[in-house]
C-alpha cells in the first residue's frame, strides 16, 4: 500500500476541481501488493479505529460524520459492515435515508438530515444522504433546475456549520464500474438470500447511468471543500474499497487526536476491595 498521505491525495477531490470520474479507474488496487496484505492492513485499521473511537466517545467534545454515496450496488452496506466491525455500537449510528415522509416533506430538505447528525462523541455514517437531493431528485425530475442548483450553496453552508461546531465531515463516493454493477445486481437476482435487496427501480436507475454520473460529477465538484472534502474510492474490488475507507477514517481520527479525560486524582493508589 502506498503511504497514507499519498493515498489520500490520490483519492481526494480538491476544492473547485472536477472529480473526472471518467478518468478514475474503479478497478485499481491503489498500490496494495496483494489482497492478503490489504486484508491484513485493514484489520490493523479496524483495531486502530476501535481505539480512536473509544477516545472520541470518552472525550465527548467532537464528532465525526461519514457520508457514503455511490451508484446502486457500489457497496455502501458492505463498507459499513467490514470497516466499522470493531466500533462500539453505543457511540456509532448508521442512518439510511429513504423516501421522505409526509412530515419531512412539509419541511425544508435539510430538516430531517440535521436532526440525525452526530452528537459529541459519536461517529455517524450516512448510507445515502442529503446528496440525494441534488442527484436523485435532479435525475428523476423531482425538482426543477433552479432548485437543485441553489442547493449546492445550502449544502456547503450546512456542512460548514457542522464543522464549525465540532463535527469532522468526510464524504466518500464509492466509484463502481457499470460492468461491475451489472454483475452485482444480477447476483442479487440469482441469490434468494439477496433478492430482497433488489428493486425494479434499480433497473430504471441503471438505464440513467450517464445522467447519474453527470449529477455526481457536478455535486462533487460543487461541494468538495477544505472543511468537508470528497474522496473518490475505487469500488470494483470490495477489499480495496474497504481498505481505502478505513485509511480515510483512521487518518481523520488520528488528526483529531481525541484525548481520554484525566482520571480522578489518586486512583493509581486505589485498590478494589
Amino acid at each position: 500500500m502506498t503511504k497514507t498521505h499519498d493515498l489520500l491525495q490520490q483519492l481526494r477531490v480538491e476544492p473547485g476541481s472536477s472529480p473526472r470520474l471518467d478518468r478514475r479507474e474503479p478497478g485499481i488496487r491503489l498500490g496494495a501488493p496483494s489482497k492478503q496484505e490489504g486484508l491484513t492492513r485493514l484489520q490493523e485499521l479496524v483495531e486502530r479505529l476501535s481505539v480512536l473511537h473509544n477516545r472520541l466517545s470518552a472525550e465527548a467534545t467532537r464528532a465525526l460524520l461519514l457520508v457514503l454515496q455511490g451508484m446502486d450496488a457500489s457497496g455502501k452496506d458492505g463498507t459499513i459492515r467490514h470497516v466499522l466491525t470493531g466500533v462500539n455500537p453505543q457511540g456509532c449510528r448508521i442512518v439510511s435515508f429513504r423516501e421522505p415522509t409526509t412530515t419531512e416533506l412539509a419541511h425544508d430538505y435539510l430538516w430531517r438530515v440535521h436532526g440525525l447528525c452526530p452528537a459529541h462523541g459519536e461517529i455517524v455514517i450516512f448510507n445515502r444522504s442529503h446528496y440525494e437531493d441534488v442527484v436523485a431528485a435532479r435525475v428523476r425530475g423531482l425538482v426543477g433546475d433552479h432548485v437543485w442548483r441553489r442547493r449546492y450553496e445550502h449544502i456547503r453552508a450546512f456542512e460548514r456549520l457542522l464543522v464549525d461546531e465540532g463535527t469532522t465531515v468526510l464524504k466518500v463516493f464509492l466509484h463502481v464500474s457499470r460492468a461491475e454493477q451489472r454483475k452485482r445486481l444480477q447476483e442479487r437476482l440469482d441469490n434468494p438470500e439477496k433478492r430482497w435487496k433488489f428493486r425494479v427501480g434499480d433497473l430504471d436507475d441503471r438505464r440513467r447511468w450517464d445522467d447519474f454520473a453527470t449529477a455526481y460529477e457536478d455535486a462533487i465538484r460543487e461541494t468538495s471543500t477544505e472543511w468537508a472534502p470528497w474522496y473518490v474510492v475505487p469500488a470494483d474490488h470490495n477489499w480495496v474499497r474497504n481498505l481505502a475507507v478505513g485509511e480515510i477514517l483512521v487518518d481523520a481520527l488520528e488528526r483529531l487526536d481525541p484525548q481520554l479525560p484525566k482520571p480522578d486524582p489518586g486512583l493509581d493508589r486505589v485498590e478494589v476491595p
